[in-house]
């Protein structure tokens, strides 16, 4: 326990299980929607197969193409927002979650429920 002249260092035993759930979730949600993704781009790849004799591009192989560039890029994000949340687990383990990796404060609770996966306080995220 802190006394009002003493700044709280790390989150307690309870807290920390808190943003567990809070990441266990988003972390399951994020899973699912990266396993869609990637069904959905298989199914386009197997279907883009059967076309491969016709030899001439149409305005929907654009389409289809800027769309799978599109999943792509969704399943990188969401591959990194996924590594990010496990990697936030670890911290929660290890004892270090919640503090400013710049600063070395505690990141507010707000802020952590809002981006559970961060590793740095507002004021080191603007630089100041």
């Amino acid at each position: 326990m802190t006394t009002a002249f003493e700044p709280q260092l790390r989150y307690s035993e309870e807290e920390l299980k808190e943003f567990d759930l809070i990441i266990t979730d988003k972390l399951s949600n994020s899973k699912k929607e990266l396993a869609y993704i990637r069904e959905s781009l298989s199914r386009k790849n197997d279907q883009g197969t059967d076309l491969t004799g016709s030899g001439h591009l149409s305005l929907e192989d654009g389409a289809e193409t800027a769309e799978k560039e599109h999943l792509n890029q969704m399943a990188s994000r969401l591959q990194k927002f996924t590594a990010q949340l496990e990697f936030a687990q670890i911290r929660i383990k290890n004892g270090t979650y919640g503090i400013c990796i710049s600063t070395g404060k505690l990141i507010p609770k707000e802020r952590l429920r809002a981006v559970p996966h961060t590793q740095h306080s507002i004021e080191a995220k603007m630089g100041k």
